[in-house]
This record gives C-alpha cells, structure tokens and sequence, in this order.
C-alpha cells in the first residue's frame, strides 16, 4: 500500500523551511522524491507477477518471495513516513512500516508454512495498513491527488478482506489471488508515483529523477 504525502516542498528545503541538512532532513528529501513511491510500487508489482506467471512453484518459494516484498515494503514505508511535516500524521506511516517488517520476519522465518498461514499474515497486513492510509489520506494537509491515495488505501481494505474471508480449500486459487492483489496494489501505487511527479512539476519542486539538494 501507498502511504500519502504532504505538499511538495521547494528543491532543497525541508518543510519547517529550513535547509535539509541532518539524517532526517535527509530521509524527508528522499521520500518526497516521486522515483521513490515508483520503486515502492515496483516492491509489489514485480513479486505479483512472479506469482502469477509461476503459480505452481513450491510453498517455500511462494513465502520468500512474499516476505522480501514485505520487508522491502516495510523499508520503503519508514522513509515515506519522513515525508509527512506533521508527527501526527507521520505515526501511522511508522505503524504499518514496523506491520510490513513483522509480517516479512515472519513469512521468512518458516517458510514451509501452510498457504492459509500465509494468507493470515497478507490479509491482516493489508487490511490494517489499508486503514491506516485511509486515515493519514483523511488527515493530511494539502494532500495531492487525495482520490488517487484514498484509492488505494480502499484497495488494501478490500484486499485485505477477501484474502482473510476466503477459506483455504485451493492453494492455487489462493496463490493466484494473492498475485492478483499485488499486481493490482502494484498498478495503483504506479498511478500515485506518476500522479506525485505531476504534483511536484506543478509546484516548482525538486524535477523528476533528479536528486533532492541537500545543501
């Protein structure tokens, strides 16, 4: 799932209006970047379709592949949530990056889990990561393009919901829905990384794929 961001800051300037110059100022710089929301769609477009394309691979592959989507989504999320000016809206952001990480420990740690188990960790990890942008998506301020990220964060809900509602009698089936749901998760996430290099053009900040100045 996508987190929301903020107003797109000016080249160089930290949101408070200061100069980006610490470790955090850093991380700011970086997760406002829209390449950056583009290689966290990419983080859950890619394992989708190597589900999808390769739906009978063994159970051990399938848990991998999901747990390193997990964990890299765990890391893209604690960077994005330095995007946000306001702690209050940055907290949510955390949350779901420290669920993402925690769900992808646990996917790796036994892999040779049964498929409903694995479902179990992938539904409740988008079902609560969905509710927590919905809310962020709700409460930030001069949010771009809030119908795309309020979207997305239904998407995860309604992603969530199906994965836990359906029982586990078909592991195919089940192996193939969650590829779906990446996939389409993937896809939206695309659409709100081209939709935040379209607010950041519009606002005169940092040009698309260029590095953030920091001086």
């Amino acid at each position: 799932m996508t987190e929301s961001r903020g107003q797109a800051p000016r080249t160089g300037q930290y949101p408070s209006g200061g100069t980006a110059t610490g470790p955090t100022q850093t991380m700011t710089v970086i997760a406002r970047s829209w390449t950056w929301t583009l290689g966290a769609a990419l983080v859950t477009l890619v394992p989708g379709v190597l589900i999808l394309v390769w739906p009978d691979e063994t159970l051990h592959v399938l848990a991998v592949i999901l747990g390193l989507c997990l964990l890299l989504n765990g890391a893209f999320r604690f960077v994005t949530a330095f995007s946000r000016e306001e702690h209050g809206e940055r907290l949510p952001a955390l949350l779901a990056a420290v669920l993402y990480v925690l769900a992808g420990v646990l996917c790796l740690r036994n892999p040779m889990q049964t498929i409903a188990a694995l479902s179990l960790i992938v539904g409740l990890v988008w079902l609560a990561s969905g509710v927590l942008t919905l809310y962020t998506a709700i409460a930030a301020r001069d949010l771009p393009h809030r119908g795309v990220v309020l979207g997305a964060a239904l998407l995860g809900i309604v992603a969530g919901i199906v994965v836990l509602a359906l029982p586990a009698e078909s592991a195919r089936a089940l192996t193939r829905l969650l590829g779906l749901w990446l996939v389409l998760l993937g896809l939206v996430e695309l659409g709100v990384a081209f939709a935040w290099r379209a607010a950041l053009r519009r606002s005169g900040g940092t040009p698309p794929g260029a590095p953030a100045s920091t001086a």
